[in-house]
């Protein structure tokens, strides 16, 4: 969810060429290639982000080349961030953050899957609240 609001900030700034997007799962049951869930695709396309119906997730365990591709690496959770740090060997200047610390705040953003629409839709609003920090934040340090 987080990886179409920030993109589609970045497209409505005209920022969309300069930072390159993108989401992988951490969790264990992160499936390379799984469908993107219906629970997402629906708080998504309530506020206009429609996916296509073969939009895929990537497990970062099969793809850890993304890690050293990446300049930033922004997690929901500090357990995420932690996760990471202990599982992948991380290029030193890899800098890795929760979306709320690097928006200025603290706390984590909890994983809505399971929980009903209701709590996605939350969750929706509180990413699309913080995503515009996040971008003043990126352009005023990278």
């Amino acid at each position: 969810m987080a990886e179409h609001l920030l993109a589609r900030e970045l497209q409505q700034r005209g920022l969309a060429s300069q930072i390159r997007v993108r989401s992988a799962g951490i969790a264990p049951y992160a499936r390379d290639g799984a469908l993107v869930s219906l629970d997402t695709r629906m708080v998504l396309r309530d506020i206009g982000i429609h996916l296509a119906d073969d939009t895929t997730s990537t497990d970062l365990k099969r793809h850890p080349e993304l890690l050293h591709e990446a300049d930033l690496v922004i997690a929901m959770t500090e357990q995420q961030a932690r996760d990471l740090r202990e599982r992948f060997t991380l290029p030193d200047r890899l800098e890795v953050h929760t979306l709320r610390s690097f928006a200025g705040e603290a706390g984590d953003i909890d994983d809505p899957v399971e929980k009903g629409d209701l709590v996605f839709a939350q969750c929706r609003e509180e990413i699309t609240r913080l995503i515009p920090r996040i971008i003043d934040h990126l352009f005023a340090s990278y």
